[in-house]
Parts: C-alpha cells; sequence; structure tokens
C-alpha cells in the first residue's frame, strides 16, 4: 500500500514538544473549569472491575513481599504466559519459558529498555542507527529510541496507509541502519489490525536487514472481530529478530498490578536481561502470582470484552458515521475527526470548558514530520475506560459540543 505523500517517512527535522501528551493537556486546559462534572476519556486507564481472584491471591502470597524476586520472574509466571501465548496463537512450536518469556514490570520500562537493549543486540548499522516508530505512538517508543541515541523515525500511519506503516515506503537506507521497529496491532489509537500477510512482510524485512521487530500486542485480548494475530505466528520456529510485548493492563483490567512480559528471540532476552538485571525493577513474587491466575483464566477476559462491545454500540448509535467515526478493529479508543469542526486542541478545550469531558489532541500524541505535517493534527482520542452509563453520558456531552446540529 503506497502512500500518496511524496515523503512519507518523517524523521524529526525541528524541535518539538516532547513532553507526556497528558503534561501538555494539563498545560492546555490550566485553570479552565469544568463545564459539568468532569469524566475524563483521555488516559487509557481500564475502569471494568479487577478480576475477583486477584485479592484471594494476594492475601495467599502475602508473606512472599518479604523476598526479592528474581530478576527474570519466576518459573510458574514464566511458564503461565508461554502457555497463554501457546493457546491463544497458532504458534509454528510452544514457546519456551525458561529462554524465550521474560517477566516485566508492565510493558512501558520493558519497550523503553528494549531499544536500549536492541541497540546493543543488533551488528553495526550503515549510518546512524535509527529507530522506526508508527506515528501517532505510544510516548515511550521514542523515548526509549532517544535514550539508545539513536535517531527516531516516525512513519505516518493515516486513513490512507490503513492506519499502519507503510511498508513500500521504507528505502533500503532507512532499514540498512534500522536498530529496532516499534509495531502496534491493534494499533494505538486508531485500533487498525495488522493482517498476516502484514506480520509476515515486517518480520522478512527485519531479517534482511538485521533489526529488531518490538511489537506491542498489549491491546490483542480487546476486539470487535476476530481475535488479531500475533508476530510471533508470522516469526517461524526460531522466532530470531522479533519480541512480542503483552501486558496486564488492558487484557486484566490491572493497570496498577504492573506485570507484563516479553517473549521471543531467545539470544536478545538473554542480552535484555542482563541489562534489566541493573537497570529494571523486579517484580514482587505476589504480583507475579496473581498474573499466574490471570493468564490462566478466560472468563474475566470474555466478560471484559463484552463490556467495551456494548460500549462501541453505545457510539456506533450515538456517533453514527459523523467525524469519520468506524468501529476498530482492536483496542478501546475512539479516533474521531473534527478538522471540520475546529482544530484538535481547540475541540478539546471546549469539550472540558462546555461539557466536562477530557481528551487528548491528537497532535499531541504524534509528531510534526519534515513535510510539516503531524498525522495526528485535527483528531481527538477519545478512551472507552469507563462503564457503561458514564461512557453514554460521555458521548452524548460529546456531540452536543462537536455536533450540536446533530448533523
Amino acid at each position: 500500500m503506497r502512500n500518496a505523500d511524496p515523503s512519507p517517512v518523517m524523521p524529526m527535522s525541528r524541535p518539538v514538544d516532547s513532553r507526556s501528551p497528558f503534561v501538555r493537556l494539563t498545560e492546555l486546559l490550566g485553570e479552565t473549569p469544568p463545564g459539568k462534572p468532569p469524566i475524563s476519556l483521555a488516559v487509557g486507564e481500564p475502569q471494568h472491575p479487577i478480576p475477583p481472584f486477584v485479592g484471594p491471591v494476594l492475601m495467599q502470597n502475602l508473606a512472599l513481599f518479604g523476598k526479592y524476586p528474581p530478576n527474570k520472574g519466576t518459573n510458574a509466571c514464566c511458564e503461565a504466559a508461554a502457555g497463554w501465548l501457546n493457546r491463544r496463537y497458532s504458534l509454528p512450536r510452544p514457546v519456551d519459558p525458561v529462554r524465550e518469556v521474560l517477566i516485566l514490570s508492565g510493558t512501558r520500562e520493558g519497550l523503553f529498555l528494549a531499544a536500549i537493549a536492541a541497540k546493543r543486540f543488533v551488528k553495526p548499522r550503515a549510518g546512524k542507527p535509527a529507530v522506526l516508530i508508527p506515528n501517532p505512538f505510544y510516548a515511550v517508543y521514542a523515548a526509549g529510541a532517544i535514550a539508545a541515541d539513536c535517531e527516531p523515525v516516525y512513519l505516518p500511519t493515516t486513513a490512507e496507509t490503513g492506519f499502519l506503516p507503510d511498508l513500500d515506503a521504507l528505502s533500503d537506507e532507512l532499514l540498512s541502519r534500522t536498530v529496532a521497529m516499534f509495531i502496534a496491532s491493534p494499533s494505538n489509537p486508531q485500533g487498525a489490525v495488522a493482517s498476516a500477510d502484514y506480520l509476515a512482510r515486517v518480520v522478512a524485512l527485519a531479517r534482511r536487514f538485521g533489526f529488531l521487530v518490538l511489537s506491542d500486542e498489549c491491546y490483542s485480548e480487546i476486539y470487535s472481530y476476530d481475535p488479531p494475530g500475533g508476530m510471533l505466528q508470522a516469526a517461524g520456529s526460531d522466532f530470531s529478530n522479533v519480541v512480542v510485548f503483552h501486558s496486564l493492563s488492558k487484557r486484566s483490567s490491572l493497570p496498577g498490578l504492573r506485570v507484563g512480559f516479553a517473549a521471543g528471540d531467545p539470544d536478545f532476552l538473554k542480552l535484555y536481561l542482563d541489562l534489566r538485571a541493573v537497570a529494571a525493577p523486579q517484580i514482587p513474587i505476589p504480583a507475579q502470582e496473581v498474573a499466574v491466575a490471570a493468564y490462566n483464566d478466560e472468563t474475566h477476559v470474555e466478560e471484559s470484552r463484552r463490556l467495551y462491545t456494548a460500549k462501541f454500540d453505545l457510539a456506533d448509535q450515538i456517533i453514527g458515521g459523523r467525524f469519520n467515526y468506524r468501529r476498530p478493529a482492536g483496542g478501546f479508543f475512539l479516533w474521531l475527526d473534527v478538522s471540520q469542526v475546529c482544530s484538535d486542541e481547540e475541540a478539546t478545550l471546549r469539550l472540558w470548558r462546555d461539557a466536562g469531558v477530557r481528551v487528548v489532541p491528537g497532535s499531541y500524541v504524534a509528531r510534526t514530520g519534515s513535510d510539516g505535517r503531524n498525522p495526528g493534527e485535527g483528531y481527538i482520542r477519545v478512551a472507552m475506560v469507563h462503564d457503561y452509563e458514564t461512557t453514554s453520558e460521555a458521548l452524548h456531552r460529546l456531540m452536543a459540543v462537536l455536533d450540536p446540529a446533530g448533523r
């Protein structure tokens, strides 16, 4: 799929505001009071009930807070993560929990350190080392690239590219100096799901040019249609050049637990563990015991997915075809095009000032490229994380402010 933009690959060409989008949002709203009792749809923090087994498992393992956890994760947690991957995906062979799984303190620190480890892992690059990042993107991708002393190269993900990076737009020169490529499927914020052919093409490029694929799959269990495929399915039997990242934050509505894992290329994971052993926190054993229970239970995941489905049914009814709304294939965000009404910043400010609804300007989760375009500009990101009634109220308020005539 060829992007019509003549300069589709967007390296950072001038100083930009690289602060957290939420810091920028707080600054934008300033002292403006909310027009109604506030509802925050800004942060992707699931508000569904936590699974019922969490409390009992923690209580049963309270004494283990008195032990230092192993850096790699407990054997039981690694085995639970590997077992879940083996059941969830059609893999060419089972994942080895000893060599091919590493427990993380959530995926944010894992993704950040993975960029640094990738820089150390790959062979010398032909030019300035680069990290490829979908644009818009999760902010930690760029933070990791910069910390690794690599050039972050932002790949626009727009409606024209199916909201995934245009692989045809990547030159051999760029790929030959690439250290790692971050990819998210389902994508954040647009909810696009990559096809099996697309995933296979990414893996083939990584092996041809010798870089790592860092596949962020934390939204894999929130989907509207078919279960999304994973990068390990496309990796072949040795999983070389591929690492996937999963988290209980979204799957199990446990953002405060801070447990996730990385799985894939065993040679990379060995070096990655060496780095994490001196630079990252260990995960408390009681929290890992909760993860064991979570990865061995699908009932709570199915119930959570049912709740998201009901809320997207609401969005279908309340928003319809306005703002170029489309029901996302995966994830829990709405990506609404407000450009025909006003700028994304102005829409965000109006929603807060007039309706008490807090969203994120799309331009804050993306970067402006050398062509002067920001692929998030004109959009707002809306997190569908609250209960049904709160979501309904928030969406009705949103439409009353941005589309008062009900066009």
